[in-house]
């Protein structure tokens, strides 16, 4: 039954060195679940009414609605936990050790099923991709072996696969969240010189003939998925550990995208730098990508990789649709000021503009209205706490850790898909009696005694306003036929032609001139007769004109070997024969010129 817009949001779960505390956004506590202070993770299921943790003594399960305990497992050294998307299993991933007993280790990947017994058991040396992945109907689950996927159907996970995928060097893949057809991406990396390459494979039809899309491409060390909602796309984003150009520290990293319908291509971004987040709308139409070296750029694309909408630059890493897709947050944590930017994806105009300093987390309620932010350890020890926003920018509820306490993480209590209507953008925001933060006024950047008072001449970053992509170019089209489109195109491929051979012509001409304006004036100061300096300047060149120009050049040459024979240099009887021609060709010369 889905809830109203005035109901208070659901609780969530804040761990810390004071232990677990489900809490409601009002400000009264619903219970302690946890008292010590070692709770190392947590985690809900899917649905929200599991909670599990791991105090550093067991694990323990609770049924979040009535609060009773439904099952603890004794598994201390617990690091990692997951739910199957419909709660039916629990996965628990604890460090790999070995022993001199036991030299090749012990399984260190458990999957219990609702009533805490165990399944199943692997060994599973990394963290990164320890857990299984089921589809969203736990049909299907498939697990990362050494260059193989293997996959169990029914959802439960056992020593034994029903089919494989078996691709040499295969390291990462992702199982698509859609139902039916179920669809696995693999990543395989390059070696000696070979791209790498992504491939799209349907379930249950996993041979090396049975592809339905694939992407290739260079500089790729790894890469992380993201499927949308449907499972009919997925986004592949390839990161390199070092960037060679030397422009990044952290390596270089690109976008690719590739469909269940045999589509695949790389999303072409407007600026250089690092892609900070990658989010997709849950009506699995379109994404949004920040991206660019500060101050970064988001823009939205569509599934063809076309950019719809640019909202310009800003201080920002991160972009976060809420659960159903018509809000969108553009904000700035970690080492930025904490700007949040709230945009309404229908109109695409800003909703509101709110700062959170020092934040770290941030997550949307599943009654898409609210959201909350958060200072955690061990990013930042002192000043914890979260506070928990409504979009029109009121201040719900604001919870500061005490002092020598430390507030780890904070989690929204999950509900189904449909429990929540869609929240009108135009609504106002709830009265409260909670003083808001009083955003602080920015200092003003030194200035010299005697620019002060004058006018900024100049800006470190130019910052780009938003504005939707090629609506101008659009409007134009739209107001033009498709054949004066055309003959507007040759017109102006005509013109800049005409104007191209112009320049050309013109820089030929003065060079002309001048080169025989100083071949002129060489020769007359070779003759040591100034008073006659010919200006052969003019429309043509006639015979004698022609003529005088070839007496000249002897004259020049004659003048180079009379330098070289003073030097001391051998000549060869046709220079000497050359040079006693130089008095008829100063006569010559003379009456050409008179003449």
């Amino acid at each position: 039954m889905a809830q109203s817009m005035s109901s208070p949001p659901p609780a969530l779960a804040a761990r810390g060195s004071q232990g677990i505390i489900l809490k409601e956004t009002s400000g009264s506590r619903l219970e302690s679940t946890i008292s010590g202070s070692e709770c190392r993770v947590m985690e809900f299921s899917s649905d929200g009414c599991q909670l599990a943790w791991c105090d550093g003594k067991s694990v323990t399960v609770m049924d979040v609605p009535s609060g009773a305990v439904k099952y603890t497992i004794s598994k201390p050294k617990t690091r990692c936990i997951q739910f199957s998307p419909l709660g039916s299993y629990l996965a628990l991933w604890e460090p790999y050790a070995v022993t001199k007993d036991v030299p090749a280790g012990t399984p260190n990947l458990h999957v219990y099923n609702s009533s805490g017994e165990l399944v199943t058991e692997y060994i599973q040396k990394k963290q990164q991709g320890w857990c299984p992945q089921w589809t969203e109907d736990e049909q299907v689950c498939a697990r990362n072996v050494t260059n193989e996927v293997h996959c169990f159907s029914g959802g439960a996970p056992g020593l034994t696969c029903d089919n494989k995928l078996q691709i040499a060097g295969l390291t990462t893949y992702a199982l698509s969240r859609g139902k039916l057809p179920y669809k696995i991406v693999v990543y395989v990396p390059g070696s000696k010189g070979a791209p790498c390459f992504v491939r799209m494979f349907a379930y249950p039809n996993l041979n090396a003939s049975a592809i339905m899309a694939s992407r290739s491409f260079y500089k790729s060390d790894t890469v992380s998925f993201s499927w949308n909602k449907k499972g009919s796309a997925v986004l592949v984003t390839t990161t390199t550990e070092v960037d060679k150009t030397g422009a990044s520290y952290y390596g270089e990293q690109g976008l690719h995208y590739v469909s269940a319908r045999g589509e695949s291509n790389m999303v072409q971004l407007s600026k250089k730098g690092p892609i900070y987040d990658v989010d997709w709308n849950p009506n699995s139409e379109e994404f949004c990508v920040v991206y660019g070296f500060m101050p970064a750029k988001a823009t939205i694309f569509n599934c063809k990789c076309d950019p719809v909408y640019d909202f310009g630059t800003g201080h920002r890493n991160m972009a976060k649709y809420n659960p159903h897709g018509n809000i969108l947050c553009l904000a700035g944590f970690g080492n930025l000021r904490g700007n949040i930017d709230l945009w309404d994806r229908e109109s695409l105009k800003p909703i509101k503009k709110l700062e959170a300093s020092d934040s770290t987390q941030f997550e949307w309620c599943p009654d898409g209205v609210h959201f909350v932010t958060a200072t955690t350890a061990p990013r930042l020890r002192v000043g914890n706490g979260y506070k928990v926003w409504h979009f029109c920018g009121t201040l719900v509820q604001c919870e500061d850790t005490p002092p020598k306490q430390e507030l780890w993480e904070v989690k929204w209590r999950p509900f189904p898909a449909g429990t929540f209507p869609t929240p009108s953008t135009s609504s106002t925001a709830p009265p409260t009696t909670i003083e808001q933060p009083v955003q602080q006024e920015k200092k003003a950047a030194y200035r010299p005694p005697a620019l002060r008072g004058k006018p900024y001449t100049y800006k470190l970053h130019e910052e780009e306003p938003p504005q939707r992509v090629g609506a101008a170019e659009e409007k134009e089209k739209d107001k033009l036929s498709k054949s004066a489109q055309k003959n507007k195109k040759k017109r102006e491929s005509k013109l800049k032609s005409k104007e191209q051979e112009q320049v050309v012509i013109t820089r030929g001409s003065k060079r002309g001139a001048e080169k025989d304006d100083a071949l002129a004036l060489a020769a007359q100061i070779l003759r040591g007769n100034k008073d006659k300096v010919v200006d052969p300047v003019g429309s043509g060149k006639s015979d004698s004109e022609k003529k005088l120009k070839n007496l000249r050049k002897k004259l020049t040459q004659i003048e180079q070997l009379k330098q070289q024979q003073a030097e001391g240099k051998q000549l060869e009887t046709n220079q000497i024969e050359k040079i006693k021609t130089e008095q008829s060709i100063l006569e010559e010369i003379e009456k050409l010129t008179l003449s």
